[in-house]
């Protein structure tokens, strides 16, 4: 497992290098991406294509090739291999065969903005990718509203505005939020700010929406909590004196982002006296 530069080629590290041009082949997501890196540093090992449309097919293909006394290296377009890439199933079926798997530290997209983010990096959690179509979206990041942790997200070029815009809609305009943008490159640009505020500047300056993309949001407070947790149970309370618990739950649940079942057991208490 061999990470790879994120951006800036000086970051592939000495015992990367030795092992890519020591392996029998390397698998890559982007075979034509991952040659241009090769090709810089001199290495004329073989590639093999090995992306999320053939990891099932492949990954038999490579444990028989490994077991024949083969070494492969797996490597990502760019960053620590599985990290939002392919490559789980080949490192599971290896670990099942009793095949070794070797590790190479390097660059990671996301821990490489949280050390640059001034957010709390003691506990975070990186989610990945965002749902690309915006129901989904919304009602995946309201899962998330009452998270301590710091959150850490993907996204594409394509989708960020929008992505920020339902970020806007569900943690509110005031969450502490850091954009990583071309991370280790020419225009590398890091900016600290408040979620409504990131969301407007990345609105209005088209250059921030292109180029591989990190977004940062501190996790909710206890203050947060307390209040978000108020005004849920108040909402709940003016729905009850109209609707049934299940209906006002779920539309208090639609309302607030709190949880369903929390806000129907809730529901039943108030009810109960």
């Amino acid at each position: 497992m061999v990470a790879t530069p994120i951006g800036n080629l000086e970051d592939l590290t000495p015992r990367a290098r030795r092992v890519l041009a020591e392996v029998d082949l390397v698998a890559a997501e982007d075979t034509r991406h991952s040659g241009r890196l090769l090709r810089h540093f001199g290495i004329l090992t073989p590639l093999a294509a090995f992306h999320e449309h053939n990891e099932r097919d492949k990954t038999v293909e490579l444990i028989d090739y490994i077991r024949k006394g083969k070494r492969v290296a797996l490597v990502s377009d760019a960053g620590t291999p599985l990290v939002s890439d392919p490559g789980y199933r080949l490192v599971r079926a290896a670990h099942e065969a009793g095949i070794a798997v070797v590790p190479l530290p390097g660059p990671c997209a996301a821990v490489t903005a949280l050390s640059a983010s001034g957010l709390p990096s003691d506990r975070f959690a990186f989610e990945g990718f965002p749902p690309a179509k915006s129901a989904a979206r919304r009602a995946w990041l309201e899962r998330l509203v009452h998270e301590p942790r710091t959150l850490i997200f993907y996204e594409s070029p394509h989708r960020i505005e929008e992505s920020l815009a339902d970020m806007l809609a569900v943690f509110g305009a005031g969450r502490e939020t850091v954009y990583a943008r071309e991370l280790t490159k020419q225009f590398e640009t890091i900016r600290h700010a408040t979620l409504g505020d990131i969301a407007a500047w990345v609105s209005a300056e088209r250059q921030q929406q292109v180029g591989e993309i990190v977004v940062l949001v501190h996790g909710a407070s206890a203050v947060e909590d307390s209040e978000a947790n108020a005004e849920a149970e108040r909402v709940l309370r003016i729905l009850l004196a109209e609707l049934p618990v299940s209906q006002a739950a779920a539309l208090a649940a639609e309302i607030s982002g709190w949880r369903k079942k929390e806000l129907y057991e809730l529901a039943l208490r108030i009810k109960g006296g």
